[in-house]
């Protein structure tokens, strides 16, 4: 369960430099689930320390700046040049004014949030080397907000005390606390952030359009088209508006009948979204769909995949038919449905259909039922990460792989369980990484990618 974050500041005197840097001067440390992420070493003295001296009047600046995005913006895009831009969002070593930041990355899969920190990479070249072995931590959305809120008050009150007033920050946290409190406000300042954008950075009329647009798709669909659109990173990659899925649909698609598709049972209880990591509702979830349809530990013909998530086997075999943008279902008047796969392999298109049966079947305990477009995007949103997981435990249920590898991890072995299930070898390796059997190294094309 995603646990406790704590950001201080201690008070320490400073001889030079702004009144707002003497006054919010000190020793600045950050704790994720009680392990310490600042920890390094003064490069002059070589004394170790939880954290560096640095005044907390530019960071409570960055955060409040950066407070939407820190909540709403997915993890790095797959674009260099889109990177940079996320960074400076992201990462605390960009704040600069002089002092040595931690090597800390912050952000958020919508449900949960993530702490990365990274040891100094040029050690030798700074005044205060980070020692901490890289790591990711997760804490809620809640608990993140919290701590960087009270941080930033914290720091306005240290101004207050120094008799500092009307500065970038107190106008900041001013309008932070305005926009926050409008709701609509809020939905166009969260669409903005999952887009990838800067607050007013982007048109305004466009997020106004794709707003209108969560009326015919739904709220939650909205924000994953989004962050699919800044995870490709390209500013010319823009994000689709409804009327182009449903032309999508209608090109590319395969018809199915939602009364045909498979459900949950109604008393089946799941781990609660957020509470946990993403893979374990999703797992959760493909187990007890499995054991529901008698499955036994077997693999899932393309036939009976089709009929699960009810479509034809088409959808699957038909490698041609395809969207370049996503896979997604899109649902229609009297429970039809279109469904269109990206993948232009046909064990891709098995996963992608089992994300998409995942992603239905999940609706009501995920919060997104009712919506009519259920989309399956490159994006580690939580509920892109849920979808995986119930995809690969759904058509490769873990004890399965677990008995037929038999200790042995080898490329080879694995090789051989992805074909019998016909899964992709990477989604071997990642219920070995999730489960841990093997390490992240081993499995290098996974790494970084938000298994969490």
């Amino acid at each position: 369960m995603p646990g406790e974050l704590t950001v201080s500041l201690s008070t320490e005197e400073l001889a030079s430099g702004s009144p707002e840097e003497r006054a919010t001067f000190g020793l600045f440390s950050v704790t994720a689930n009680e392990r310490l992420l600042t920890a390094g070493q003064d490069s002059e003295s070589d004394e170790l320390r939880h954290g560096p001296y640095v005044a907390g009047y530019p960071l409570a600046e960055w955060l409040a700046w950066n407070w939407w995005k820190l909540r709403w913006e997915l993890g790095r895009p797959s674009r260099q040049d889109a990177r940079r831009r996320w960074d400076f969002a992201h990462r605390m070593a960009t704040i600069g004014e002089g002092y040595a930041w931690p090597n800390i990355m912050i952000f958020s899969d919508g449900m949960q949030s993530f702490l990365e920190s990274e040891p100094s990479r040029s050690p030798g070249a700074v005044l205060f080397r980070y020692i901490g072995a890289q790591r990711r931590e997760a804490v809620s959305t809640e608990e993140m907000e919290s701590a960087f809120d009270g941080f930033i008050e914290s720091i306005l009150a240290r101004l207050e005390d120094h008799d500092i007033r009307d500065t970038n920050l107190h106008s900041l946290w001013n309008d932070l606390a305005i926009e926050r409190e409008d709701p609509e406000v809020t939905r166009f300042r969260r669409l903005e952030a999952q887009l990838g954008y800067d607050p007013d950075d982007v048109d305004e009329d466009t997020v106004n359009q794709h707003l209108s647009d969560a009326v015919r798709l739904g709220e939650g669909a909205l924000g994953e088209i989004a962050g699919d659109a800044a995870f490709r990173g390209n500013r010319d990659d823009r994000m689709l508006f409804a009327s182009e899925i449903s032309d999508i649909a209608l090109r590319d698609g395969f018809d199915g009948n939602m009364n045909d598709a498979v459900r949950l049972a109604d008393e089946t209880i799941l781990p609660q979204p957020g509470a946990v990591r993403a893979w374990r509702v999703g797992e959760s979830a493909a187990l007890d769909l499995r054991d529901q349809l008698d499955l036994n530990g077997e693999w899932v013909s393309d036939r009976k995949l089709s009929e699960f998530a009810g479509t034809t086997t088409g959808v699957i075999s038909d490698t041609n038919r395809r969207s370049d943008a996503m896979s997604f279902l899109l649902d229609r008047q009297s429970n039809s449905a279109r469904v269109v796969l990206r993948s232009k392999w046909e064990t891709g298109r098995r996963f992608e259909l089992a994300r998409l049966l995942g992603d239905r079947v999940l609706g009501h305990q995920m919060r997104y039922a009712g919506e009519s477009l259920f989309p399956a995007t490159r994006t580690y949103s939580y509920r892109q990460k849920v979808q995986r997981a119930f995809a690969a435990e759904f058509l490769s249920p873990f004890a399965k792989v677990d008995e037929m590898l038999n200790g042995d991890y080898s490329e080879e072995a694995q090789n051989g369980v992805a074909e019998y299930f016909k899964v992709s070898p990477m989604t071997i390796r990642t219920q070995l990484v999730n489960r841990g059997r093997i390490e992240v190294e081993d499995a290098p094309d996974i790494a970084g990618r938000g298994a969490d």
